[in-house]
Order: C-alpha cells, then structure tokens, then sequence
C-alpha cells in the first residue's frame, strides 16, 4: 500500500463568501488528511480558489474593480479559513497563479495534439450560477434547478470544444475496475447512468472580446479557456504537474507520488453533489486524453439547506461559517458538520437545532464528563496513570468509508458511557484506594476519546490530552461553555 495520500477539495467561485456548504467540504477533507497523517502516510491536503469565468468577471466589472484586484480580495476571505476552521491543508492554488496557468495551456496542448479539440459554432441555453451549458432535460419550468433564480442565457458563437463523446466506452470501463470510484454507491450509478446515455461534445473556450478573464488559449489570442477546463487543472498543477518533466528530478516525481500513475492512481476528492458530472466525468475524459492517470476516488456530499431551504443571497439565509465560529468556536461547528450533517444526503441548519446540538452533546456531553473527572482527580491530587491510548478500530472503519457522522457517533457512545458508569459507581463516595483504582481506568479511557477525537475535533483533542498528561490533574475552564 502506498503510504503516499493525496486529497483535494473543489475550488469555490470568488464571486461569493465562504458558506457553511463549503465548510462542510473542507471540514470533512480536513478529516481525512489528519486521519491518514495519524496513520504513518506523507499527506498532500490541497484546496484554493476558482478564479476565472463569466460571473466572476460580471461581478467585478459591478464593483468597478480590475477582476485581478477583485478575486484578491476576495481569495483573501477563503485563506482565513484556515485559522477559523483549523485546517491542516498543505497546498492553496488559485487558478490565476502563474504556474497553473502554464499548466493549463501545457494540457490543452496535449489534449489538441490527441485530436480532442476542435473549433465550431455553436448555440446552448447557459447557466451563469453553474458555469455549464444546460440540456432541456436538466431544465424544470425552463430553469436551471441549481440557480432557479437566474435567467438563462442564450450563447452563440464560434468556440473550442473538447470531444467528451469519444470517451464513454473509457469511462464506463474505468468505472467497471474501481467500483468504489464515486462514493456514495446511488452517486456511481447516476453517473454511469449520465454516460450510458450518450456523451455530447462540451465547449471549452470563449470569445476574449465578451469574457476578457480567463487563461488564453494556446495559439489563438481570441479565445480564453472555459473556465471548467481551466480549474479542474488545479488538481495536478499544484502537485508541479508539468514541470517536474523540465528538470532532472529525483523519480518519482511529487505529481507521480501523490496524483499516482495509470496503474495505482491514488488521488482522492471530495466535492458536492452539483460538481458530480465535472468530477467524476468530464475531468476524467480530459485526464485520458491528456494520457495522465485518473482520480482513484470521488466522495460527494450533499448540500446543507436552511430552514429547509436552498441557501441564497436574495433569501437571506446563508448561514456564515465565521460566525457561527466567533459565537461558538471551532470545534463546535467542526462537531455539528461532521456529526449532524449527513456525509452524503442533504441536512439542515437552523440555529436553533445547533444550539440544541451543541448544549446536549459538547457542554452537557463531553465537556461535563471531562469536567467531572479532572474535578475527582484533583480533589485528591490523583497522579496520572501513563498507558497506551487506543483509536477505536471502528471509528477508523467509518472513516475509511467516509461515515463521519457514525465514526462519532460510536465516539460519543463511549461517553456516555462512561457518564452513566460515573453515576452508577458514584466514585465521589469511595475510599482514596478505590477511588485512585476507578481514576486510573477513567483517564486512560478519557484519553483515548481524546484519540479517537483527533482528526475531527483536534483543538479539544489537544486540550483533553493536555489536562491528562503529566504528574497531576487539574479542573480547566470549561470546553464548551453552556449557551443560555
């Protein structure tokens, strides 16, 4: 097994600040770089920002900004991220970096000599929201159902086009090996479902004179690359893709060690379920003309709603991942996206169900249990018991699957209980011997829930191991204050 881990997240559009739907994304993709870095593996944890395309342009051009001074500012909002959520990411690409720009041109240069590019006319109803063009059977009530606020809009011209069609043989047999490619299964079948019926053509260029912002294409100064062609890049040019060709480079390469090669592809991505086509798809199409490996695994999650509703700006109902982080902390959100949002249906978010969440589960559950016991130890200067933690097999089994939700959940029956045995020996009542007996298996239990906590909760994980480490206990403020 390679010990080698590759994991990405998609790019989010600029356009917009960050959302509780793309916290969930990175949260869990945080997850599982931590988890496997835990396991002995060189993680590469990448994600960053989408910064070309129409609405990108539009939107800048509304705020009198240069597009570039536009998408800094706002890529700005998507780095802080890293702090709010505590990510462990190593790679963060913008798609306007210089050198995933060259990397861009270098595959449409490949895909081209491979006869997978041509030049027509063209006329398709178009999604600015999605970014892709839409057929009649993807429309309800003539709307796209993604962005049912957004008009669409009628494109006609003289593109590029990448040749999808010939490539549906190749994907239904790349799907035939790699059973578990798309996670979960019912996402595999809808689309092997999409390819079986017939693959059509997809522009991967526009007319520079009506979308100045993009990544010119190679050898035609009137066109700029579409800015899906254009992203899905970003997966292997953050890894150095082309480049460690340039130069005589100790092999294997960091792009073959990571992204994988044609035999062992060893790329795992994580994306929401609008992203399954670009995903699982068309990107593999563009990898096999460009004759680099495939992705090895896909996971897409569902969206997260509010109050049983499509987030959107004209609602009002975007819930801020940064403020639901400055009135709860980190680790609450990281717990609620990881415990109650499904990895894979869509969940809902109100603050009222959070609050709940939060009270019964951190501050009544783990935060009491951990306040009891630090409380009885230090009432009696008990002296830690040093021995070997153990992460609960079944905890990794869930994640190997991507069960966030169940991997904690057979945390928090631990606590429980170990709650419910608290109560029922009442160990406030024992003798000083019984009591140090009782202390020395509940902190050596205490601290593998800590262990176990690590990948989804690992600032109350280090706090947790920092309170039962060392020659005596001592009571802490809270780890999650109750909210009235």
């Amino acid at each position: 097994m390679s010990k080698d881990y590759y994991i990405t997240t998609t790019l989010p559009y600029v356009n917009a600040d960050p959302h509780i739907g793309f916290a969930l994304e990175i949260v869990q993709a945080d997850v599982l770089a931590r988890y496997k870095k835990s396991e002995g593996f060189n993680v590469v944890f990448n994600t960053g920002t989408d910064e070309h395309g129409l609405k990108i342009y539009r939107r800048a051009v509304e705020e009198g900004k240069d597009p570039k001074k536009y998408v800094d500012e706002h890529a700005a909002k998507f780095e802080k991220l890293k702090k709010a959520l505590n990510l462990s990411y190593t790679d963060f690409i913008r798609t306007t970096d210089p050198h995933h720009i060259k990397a861009a041109q270098k595959f449409w240069k490949l895909c081209d000599k491979n006869g997978d590019i041509y030049k027509k006319n063209y006329q398709i109803k178009y999604c600015v929201g999605c970014e892709l063009e839409k057929t009649e059977s993807e429309l309800v009530d003539n709307c796209c159902p993604i962005h049912p606020n957004l008009k669409l809009e009628i494109i006609e011209e003289e593109n590029y086009f990448f040749r999808f069609s010939r490539y549906q043989d190749k994907l239904l047999q790349l799907y035939e090996k790699y059973p578990d490619f798309v996670v979960p299964d019912f996402r595999l079948n809808e689309i092997k479902q999409f390819v079986k019926g017939g693959l059509q053509d997809f522009s991967i260029s526009r007319v520079k004179e009506k979308l100045p912002w993009g990544v010119p294409v190679p050898g035609d100064e009137t066109q700029v690359m579409y800015v899906w062609f254009d992203a899905l890049i970003n997966y292997i040019s953050t890894l150095g893709w082309p480049f460690v060709a340039d130069a005589p480079l100790i092999k294997p390469s960091k792009f073959e060690l990571y992204w994988g090669t044609k035999e062992k592809p060893n790329a795992v991505q994580v994306a929401g379920k609008d992203n399954l086509r670009q995903q699982s798809a068309m990107w593999q199409a563009m990898l096999m003309s460009a004759g680099l490996p495939s992705s090895r695994k896909i996971m897409i999650h569902g969206f997260i709603t509010s109050n049983g509703q499509k987030m959107s700006k004209s609602l009002g109902n975007v819930v801020d991942p940064y403020e639901v982080v400055e009135k709860y902390g980190t680790d609450a959100l990281r717990y609620w996206l990881l415990a109650k949002a499904d990895p894979f249906e869509d969940s809902d978010f109100t603050w009222e169900k959070f609050k709940k969440d939060y009270n019964s589960d951190l501050a009544n559950g783990l935060g009491n249990l951990v306040a009891r016991v630090a409380k009885l130890a230090e009432k009696i200067g008990f002296e830690v018991v040093q021995k070997t933690e153990i992460f609960d097999l079944s905890v990794k089994e869930k994640l190997e699957e991507y069960e966030f939700n169940e991997a904690i959940d057979i945390i928090w029956v631990d606590i429980a209980a170990l709650d419910k045995r608290i109560n029922e020996v009442q160990p406030w009542k024992l003798e000083e011997e019984k009591l140090k007996e009782f202390l020395s298996e509940t902190t050596v239990k205490i601290r593998s829930i800590a262990l176990s906590l690590k990948p989804f909760l690992p600032e109350t994980a280090e706090k947790i191991e920092k309170q039962f480490t060392g020659s005596n206990i001592k009571s802490s403020q809270p780890l999650f204050p109750r909210a009235a």
